[in-house]
């Protein structure tokens, strides 16, 4: 299996989150090979390549981790499957070849960051975060070749439980597992009135329930739900876990994980051009999308408060899929366009 090596080798290596080292080391030394000015794991167990040592720099970051789930690598009428091929290491091999192929160059330094852990908590985002100021960010996410996507939505996590004394079941009080239900629709009726006359997924408030459970005991009976958000750029995760805490009173509210705050890319940038220029070089006519998920841009986007954009090869349709897969094609293209893109800028 020869063609597309960087990509094809990146997706020969089962790389779920936790489990990435191989693919980071394979990564790292396919930097090498290609001339990389440096290639190394860094502390959080990221793969980084460094082309050139000027003093303006240009990020381009991918994830490394896939969700569970191996899919055996093969190639059939131009069409590679395998785990990871769309999310996202699509975008990260197509990272690292559109950097071999424009060098290094004077007063400038492009940076290939493999990150671990995007799929889980972001771990390796919020390690390279702190740790570089860069002039420029590309994200590396499945987009399909001519489009550059600006936004992605927030996200907040949270536990949402209820506790009871027992009672007869004759009894008209509700029980645990009845406030439950009753809470859960209070905030699908909180979301639909916000989301009234809001034309755009990306404007709106997106809950979801995760996971409920329930049990008792000779004197309680409990009920807990795990509540996801999609939140749009008007609503904080903090204001959220507010409103939340007033729309299911009195329960407790137990906030999860790291929660996102929305962000919208500007639109009127040199990055923006040099891709958009980038795109039409190859016969394609750009577009601009906004994404209902998040990414690792809502990560390093607020600390490094530079121009960013995502881009990608690839249908996110295929997405953590049992038959995920993308078009050598279209990766060739987006290729092309990264490396037209890189030039211009």
């Amino acid at each position: 299996m020869n063609e597309a090596p960087t990509l094809t080798g990146l997706v020969e290596h089962y790389s779920p989150s936790g489990s990435e080292r191989a693919a980071v080391e394979w990564l790292v030394e396919r930097m090498r090979g290609l001339g990389f000015t440096q290639a190394f794991v860094d502390g959080a167990g990221n793969a980084v390549g460094k082309m050139g040592d000027g003093p303006r720099q240009v990020i381009l970051l991918g994830h490394i981790d896939t969700v569970p789930g191996e899919i055996p690598v093969r190639v059939e009428a131009g069409i590679l499957y395998g785990r990871g091929c769309v999310d996202a290491k699509g975008a990260l091999a197509c990272f690292v070849d559109a950097v071999a192929e424009v060098g290094a160059r004077q007063g400038w330094q492009l940076v290939v960051i493999g990150a671990v852990d995007e799929e889980g908590d972001s771990e390796g985002a919020r390690y390279v975060a702190g740790g570089y100021a860069p002039d420029f960010a590309i994200i590396g996410e499945p987009n399909r070749w001519e489009r550059v996507a600006l936004g992605y939505k927030g996200s907040a996590w949270a536990e949402v439980s209820f506790q009871r004394p027992q009672g007869h079941s004759a009894s008209a009080e509700p029980t645990a597992c009845e406030q439950a239900v009753e809470t859960w629709l209070r905030v699908k009726g909180y979301a639909e009135t916000f989301n009234q006359g809001k034309a755009r997924a990306f404007e709106k408030v997106l809950p979801s329930l995760q996971a409920i459970e329930s049990g008792e005991d000779e004197f309680q009976q409990w009920a807990r739900m795990r509540l996801a958000a999609r939140l749009p750029l008007e609503i904080s995760p903090q204001e959220w876990y507010q409103r939340l805490a007033e729309i299911t009173s009195p329960a407790k509210i137990t906030p999860e994980g790291f929660p996102l705050p929305a962000w919208e890319c500007q639109k009127n940038t040199p990055l923006v051009r040099a891709f958009l220029n980038g795109i039409r070089s190859q016969g394609g006519t750009p577009g601009f999308v906004y994404k209902t998920g998040t990414a690792d841009l809502n990560v390093v986007a607020p600390v490094w408060n530079c121009p960013a954009l995502v881009y990608g090869p690839g249908d996110s349709a295929y997405d953590h899929t049992p038959d995920e897969q993308i078009s050598l094609e279209e990766y060739a293209r987006a290729v092309r366009v990264l490396t037209e893109s890189l030039k211009r800028l």
